[in-house]
């Protein structure tokens, strides 16, 4: 993200304390939504757990794992502490469990778009400003051009954060979305090293393995997102 910032004319220290005020309210906002969605989605199917827990806010406090909010601010990829879900109360436990899993990164593939959406309205603002001569403040154009990264980096982390929550391995949601396909006891006896894969899904990243698989799906599904936005005839 920092190159942005340097094409901007914005470099240095001062780039790097731009891109955590852009940065910052993006990813607390985002993986609040995330837990309220799985939250929301469970209590619809029956289970409260997380609302008489005050899981249902969008208080980000209630909501950050330290570490996944590190990995989410360096890596782009991470994730928060998870809502509280009692099977048992579902009356389809497996669909139950299932849907109010995989509703946390649709919400941020949804948040996506919209960023998308506000991104290209951006850049037409840019564009009609610039043709028109207004921009010769460089004041403005430094406004303008960061509201344009903002709604850009809102894209990108969401569809990041959707992706990597995806992963069909425990502990993250799609793990949980397709324990609807597998047989309980395979399930379950996958589950019982989630923190061991856990460890290695880290360690993927840390060496680069994971991350550029994870970054070729995410920079798809953004292109392809783009794409029909930009189908719109007014962008």
């Amino acid at each position: 993200m920092f190159r942005y910032l340097f094409s901007y004319g914005i470099d240095g220290i001062q780039s790097y304390f731009v891109y955590l005020a852009l940065t910052l309210p993006i990813i607390l906002f985002s993986l609040t939504v995330h837990e309220c969605a799985h939250g929301w989605a469970a209590m619809k199917l029956g289970d409260r757990t997380a609302y008489n827990l005050g899981r249902l806010t969008l208080n980000p406090i209630k909501h950050l794992d330290p570490i996944g909010f590190i990995c989410m601010l360096f890596f782009g990829y991470g994730w928060a502490k998870p809502v509280p879900i009692v099977t048992r109360n579902f009356k389809n436990p497996r669909k139950g469990m299932a849907l109010s899993a995989i509703a946390g990164p649709v919400s941020n593939l949804l948040l996506a778009f919209c960023f998308v959406i506000l991104s290209c309205f951006a850049t037409l603002g840019f564009n009609t400003l610039l043709i028109n001569g207004n921009l010769e403040n460089e004041r403005l154009f430094i406004i303008v051009q960061l509201v344009m990264i903002f709604f850009s980096i809102g894209a990108q982390l969401n569809v990041y954060l959707a992706v990597f929550n995806l992963l069909p391995v425990p502990p993250f949601d799609g793990s949980r979305f397709f324990y609807i396909f597998l047989p309980v006891k395979w399930y379950f006896k996958v589950m019982q090293y989630e923190r061991y894969i856990m460890i290695a899904i880290l360690a993927l990243f840390y060496f680069g393995i994971l991350s550029v698989p994870l970054d070729f799906i995410s920079n798809g599904i953004l292109s392809g997102m783009y794409w029909l936005v930009r189908l719109i005839p007014i962008f």
